[in-house]
């Protein structure tokens, strides 16, 4: 037996011999450092990954999935460590588990991206990394400065830090990063200027720093701005110029500074990098002519420089840039859409949106066979052309606010392509052509604020996720044809004609996320069938006839009860453009017409029921709803007290419950909204004390409790009496019982005699001041 227990590990020491010799086998130390991250790894999560489950103190390292080796000397050279940790985390992963991994000193690639780690970078850490060509770190959530230490990795050939929490300033050193042909910083929090030194990398070949922010380069008076002032400056970021040594680049390809606060005009010098294929410079404050040599660059074909305070003059010159992308959004254009774009035959997406062009739509440009059509917000004008809808290209469609005006072409079917139509804000009239049931890829729809009228077809595509005919002159019941949209998201009728209840069928479109049918002619009662929309967040029947009670069952939706999740984001990707595009959602606070972006819909829920003829209670369910945002039940006639559950709505930031006929105090759970920042309870019959509390305190406009006669409090200036600042209602009942019993034994004997003295001196004054007979 004792011989059998030496065979065991006489037998792993063979087979280590055999397959593990010094030149097959990964160097000891750094097994031992690969070891020790998986323990620290291991030590918070649970996972499948090869790399974690496959290491054990026998195998060979460099055999491990996500490790590689020099084949001569076997030691590692690149560890492909991203999206390694599962997804969502349930714990902060910090940056500190990568410490084994700097001890690695023959380490070419490493690439620890989509890993959310938390912390900073280490400049001190990376400096071990001396032969480090290819360094990926995106994607996590890394903040503080970029060390200086960074940027001495001379070797350094790739270098992503995009997508995390990295604030500071750009250092001059980058420039010494000699050898770097790729290098990504965007969407951080960096500030201040792009270093004249970045003209020292002349090997690179992609740079992006868009989408940053202006953060610690600030006035010293501004530094102690509170974490509101901060995010109201979110968007303030690189603030320089762009630097002319940019120039310097000439094997750039790349360029992307969008979203930033970059100043002044486009350096001439951006002219020399003759090998430019992309340029991103929008949404900046760039001023000043744009250049006509940037249509002349050769082998630029990615030109996006709208929202800028740019000027593009039209000229009839035809370029020598052959563009497939092209953008000129906002950029103070006028005249007509110039013909030389007939020799575009490259161009797949053209966005001239925001300028001053005129004319009618041009024909030919359908004949470029253009995916995206961005022409919205300018003063075209006439009949929409047929030969528009004979593209079998296009997918998306923006002509909105313009001047168009006729009939929709009836051969709007032709183009099976298309994804995203919006045509609102014109002067479209007649019926809807049937023929939008053929459009099989449609996704979205907009022709909002039209002259469209008729009965609202229920025949669209089956892929409709956006329905959008609200300000039109659409009459008549709803078409059950609807319930065919099984994956229709948004149906927005509001300011319409529509009559008649609201049908149950609406209940069996289970995607709903937002329905709006305000003002229009509905009438009925609320129906508790629409509380089976398990994913809608936004509701809006107001300014209808609506009569009845408010159903209590509404209480049960599930979209509101429930964290919102991200299934209500109204985003279409055209499938080769990666063109995001939203519809804003109008809701109505206190006659103020508000916009809801589109792209991110999934973070607001409203239920508004204003200006009907709604009675009855408010019922208590309501309170179930604790991510409700907003709230408005005004305008109607309910009556009774307000429920002390509205104190659970934690997340309501909008409640309006004025012009109703609404009695007693205000609940004193009101305290505890500390979302609240919009409160009308006016015109009630409200009494008692206004609540206290940090949000109620701030709430201190006397408008909000007009005609209110009973109400009191510090809000309103109006002061309370003394038993309503200190209420002490169970010491005074007991008075009151003891006062009451003890006023009955001691008034019982008190009355008897006081009826006899009156009795006795009322005889007394009847014989002695009686007159004579």
């Amino acid at each position: 037996m004792a011989a059998s227990a030496l065979i065991q590990p006489l037998l792993l020491l063979l087979l280590c011999f055999i397959f593990c010799t010094p030149s097959l086998c990964c160097v000891p130390h750094q097994k031992e450092a690969l070891l020790q991250f998986k323990h620290l790894v291991a030590a918070n999560y649970s996972t499948d990954d090869a790399l974690l489950s496959s290491r054990n103190a026998t195998s060979d390292c460099c055999q491990w999935e996500r490790v590689a080796c020099d084949s001569s000397s076997q030691q590692v050279t690149a560890l492909h460590l991203n999206s390694l940790l599962p997804f969502p985390l349930n714990a902060v992963f910090t940056a500190a588990v990568l410490a084994p991994l700097f001890r690695l000193e023959s380490l070419l690639h490493l690439d620890v991206s989509d890993n959310m780690l938390w912390g900073e970078i280490s400049g001190l850490a990376f400096s071990n990394l001396t032969r480090l060509v290819y360094l990926n770190l995106t994607r996590n959530n890394f903040y503080g400065s970029i060390d200086s230490e960074l940027f001495r990795l001379s070797n350094l050939e790739f270098l992503d830090l995009g997508l995390n929490l990295i604030e500071g300033m750009i250092s001059n050193e980058l420039g010494n990063l000699s050898k770097l042909k790729l290098l990504y910083l965007h969407y951080n929090d960096l500030h201040g200027e792009i270093p004249e030194e970045i003209g020292n990398l002349t090997e690179l070949r992609e740079l992006s720093v868009r989408m940053n922010r202006l953060s610690g380069a600030m006035p010293y008076s501004v530094v102690h701005l509170t974490k509101l002032e901060n995010l109201y400056l979110r968007d303030n970021l690189l603030c320089r110029q762009i630097p002319v040594e940019i120039g310097n680049l000439l094997n750039l390809s790349t360029l992307r500074l969008s979203g930033n606060q970059l100043t002044g005009g486009i350096p001439k010098s951006v002219q020399k990098m003759s090998k430019l294929v992309t340029l991103e410079l929008q949404n900046n404050l760039l001023t000043g002519l744009i250049p006509e040599w940037m249509f002349n660059m050769e082998n630029l074909n990615y030109l996006d420089v709208g929202k800028n305070k740019l000027t593009w003059k039209i000229t009839s010159t035809n370029p020598k840039s052959m563009f497939s992308y092209l953008s000129l959004r906002s950029c103070n254009a006028s005249g007509h859409i110039p013909t030389w774009f007939t020799s575009q035959t490259n161009l797949k997406f053209l966005d001239l949106a925001e300028n001053r062009l005129r004319g009618a739509f041009p024909p030919w440009l359908v004949g470029l066979n253009l995916h995206v059509i961005s022409l919205h917000h300018n003063l075209l004008a006439g009949p929409l052309p047929s030969i528009l809808f004979q593209s079998h290209k296009l997918e998306y469609l923006d002509l909105s606010n313009n001047n168009f005006s006729g009939q929709l072409p009836v051969n709007i079917s032709e183009d099976a392509a298309i994804s995203v139509l919006k045509l609102s804000a014109n002067n479209l009239s007649g019926p809807l052509p049937r023929s939008f049931s053929n459009l099989n890829q449609l996704s979205q729809i907009d022709l909002s604020a039209n002259r469209f009228s008729g009965r609202i077809p229920g025949t669209f595509g089956p892929k409709l996720e956006m329905l959008v005919l609200s300000e039109n002159e659409f009459s008549g019941h709803l078409s059950q044809s609807l319930v065919n949209l099984r994956q229709l998201k948004q149906l927005d009728l509001h300011d319409n004609r529509i009559t008649g209840e609201i049908p149950e069928f609406l209940s069996r479109i289970s995607s709903l996320c937002v329905l709006n049918l305000r003002n229009n002619s509905l009438t009925g009662s609320i129906p508790c069938h629409l509380s089976t929309l398990d994913n809608l967040q936004i509701l809006d029947l107001s300014s209808n006839n609506l009569h009845g009670q408010i159903p209590s069952c509404l209480g049960n939706f599930s979209g509101i009860m429930n964290m919102p999740k991200d299934n209500m984001t109204l985003l279409s990707i055209t499938e080769n453009l990666n063109y995001f595009i939203h519809h804003d959602l109008e809701v109505y606070w206190k006659k103020l017409k508000l916009h809801l972006p589109g792209g991110n819909l999934d973070l607001y829920t409203l239920l508004d029921f204003s200006n009907n003829q709604l009675s009855g209670e408010i019922p208590d369910t309501l309170g179930h709803l604790k991510y409700l945002k907003a709230l408005n039940l005004s305008h109607n006639q309910l009556s009774g007290n307000i429920p002390l559950t509205i104190g659970n709505l934690k997340s309501i930031e909008i409640l309006d419950l004025a012009h109703n006929n609404l009695s007693g105090k205000i609940p004193q759970s009101f305290s505890e909204l500390e979302e609240l920042n919009n409160l009308d309870l006016s015109n009630n019959k409200l009494t008692g004390r206004i609540p206290d509390g940090p949000q109620m305190n701030r709430l201190n406009d006397p408008e909000c409790y007009a005609n209110n006669s009973g109400l009191c409090g510090h809000q309103i200036e109006k002061p309370c009496s003394e038993s309503l600042i200190k209420p002490k209602p169970k010491e005074t009942r007991n008075r009151e019982s003891w006062f009451s019993w003890e006023m009955a034994w001691v008034g019982f004997p008190v009355g008897f005699l006081s009826t006899l003295v009156g009795a006795y001196v009322k005889s007394w004054f009847l014989s002695h001041c009686s007159s004579p007979t």
